[in-house]
C-alpha cells in the first residue's frame, strides 16, 4: 500500500504539491488524474524518492522508498520510458538493470516475453517507436516482480491493441493483490481501467473516490423516456410540476428528457398513470465530463469554446496558448508538469 500524508513540495516560492493526503490500496487499480501542471509527476517522483518533500511523507508499506534494501523487488516504476541509452539493445538495457539489482538473465527473457518484445530484443532502443519504448519501460518495471507498480502514462504511444493489453495487464496485476497507481491523459481509457481515482488540481486533492462515485457526484440525474404515450407522459409530468423537454434520440425518435429525477421516480409516475414505456434509462456523465467539472478551476490554460470568441475573432481555431493542443482534443488532458 502507498500512503501519502500531508505531502507538500515547493520550488522557491512556488508550491506545486500542497498538503496531499491519500492512500493507494492493493487489489485495485487506482487512477491518478489532474490537469496540466497539477503536480502528478512531482508526487510520483516523491513517492519513489526522486524528489524530496518539503514537508509530509510518502510511504510504501510503511517505509520510504530509499529504506528498501532492494527497492525494485518492492516497487516497479515507469516514469520516463525515454530513460535508456539509444545505442543499447533492449535486452542489454534490461540485463544491465538486472545485473545491478541481482536479477537473473532468465527474468530478463521472461519480462521481454510478457511485454511482447522478445522478437525485437536485439534491436537498439533508439530505433524503437514510442509504443515499443513504453513496452520496454514496462519490462524494466516488472523485472523485480514487484508488489507495487507506479506507472506514469504507460499507454502513451501504444496502438489500440497495445492499450487494451496494458489495460488487461494492470487489472490482472491488481487481481493478484498488487498495488497499482497509474496516470493517464486518456480519460476514456482510464474509465475502463481504474477502479478508484485520486484527482488533484493545483497540487491540492480534489477527489479520492471510486470511478463510479466520482462520475455520479458530478452528474445531474437525468432520465430518458421513450413511449407511444409521450403526450400523456408530458401531462403527468406537468401535473407533478416537473420540468422536462421533448427531444430526439440518435435514431430520430421522440423522447422526453427529465432532469433531476431518477428512473425509479419516473417509472413509478408512468405506472401510476397507466402508461406503457418503451425505454426508461438514466443518463450519466462520462469521466471526461466529470473531470472537467471537478477540475475546471484548476487548469493552467483556459481556451474559449470553438466558435465563441470576441467580435472579429476566428470562430474555429483554438484560443489556447501558442503550441498548446486544443482543449479536449482526442479526449486527452494536456500533458506537462
Amino acid at each position: 500500500m502507498i500512503k501519502v500524508n500531508s505531502l507538500s513540495k515547493a520550488y522557491g516560492g512556488t508550491t506545486v504539491v500542497d498538503n496531499l493526503d491519500f492512500e493507494v490500496k492493493p487489489g485495485i487499480v487506482t487512477g491518478f488524474l489532474g490537469p496540466n501542471g497539477a503536480g502528478k509527476s512531482t508526487t510520483m517522483r516523491m513517492i519513489v524518492g526522486l524528489d524530496t518533500p518539503t514537508s509530509g511523507s510518502a510511504l510504501i508499506d510503511g517505509k520510504r522508498y530509499a529504506d528498501f534494501d532492494r527497492p525494485l523487488t518492492k516497487v516497479g516504476t515507469l516514469l520516463d520510458a525515454k530513460w535508456v541509452h539509444p545505442n543499447r539493445s533492449a535486452v542489454n538495457h534490461l540485463r544491465w538493470i538486472a545485473a545491478a539489482n541481482g536479477f537473473s538473465r532468465k527474468r530478463v527473457d521472461e519480462v521481454l516475453d510478457i511485454v511482447g518484445l522478445s522478437n525485437v530484443a536485439g534491436r537498439k532502443a533508439g530505433k524503437f517507436s514510442l509504443g515499443m519504448g513504453q513496452r520496454l519501460g514496462l519490462a524494466a518495471a516488472l523485472l523485480g516482480d514487484p508488489e507495487v507498480l507506479i506507472l506514469d502514462e504507460p499507454v502513451n504511444g501504444l496502438d489500440p491493441e497495445g492499450i487494451r493489453w496494458v489495460r488487461d495487464f494492470v487489472r490482472q496485476l491488481a487481481r493478484e493483490g498488487r498495488t497499482v497507481l497509474i496516470s493517464s491523459h486518456l480519460l476514456s481509457e482510464m474509465a475502463q481501467t481504474a477502479d478508484h481515482l485520486v484527482v488533484i488540481g493545483k497540487g491540492k486533492l480534489v477527489a479520492d473516490q471510486s470511478v463510479h462515485e466520482f462520475i455520479k457526484s458530478s452528474s445531474e440525474t437525468t432520465t430518458i423516456v421513450r413511449s407511444e404515450h409521450l403526450a400523456e407522459m408530458e401531462n403527468a409530468l406537468r401535473e407533478e410540476a416537473v420540468n422536462f423537454e421533448r427531444s430526439k434520440d440518435v435514431e430520430g425518435r421522440d423522447i422526453l428528457v427529465v432532469p433531476d429525477h431518477d428512473t425509479d421516480w419516473v417509472g413509478g409516475l408512468a405506472y401510476t398513470y397507466g402508461l406503457r414505456l418503451n425505454e426508461l434509462s438514466q443518463k450519466s456523465a462520462s469521466l471526461e465530463e466529470a473531470f472537467m467539472q471537478q477540475t475546471g478551476h484548476s487548469v493552467e490554460y483556459q481556451a474559449k469554446t470553438a466558435g465563441v470568441g470576441e467580435p472579429g475573432m476566428p470562430a474555429t481555431p483554438s484560443t489556447a496558448e501558442p503550441g498548446a493542443p486544443a482543449a479536449g482534443a482526442n479526449n486527452r488532458i494536456e500533458k506537462g508538469e
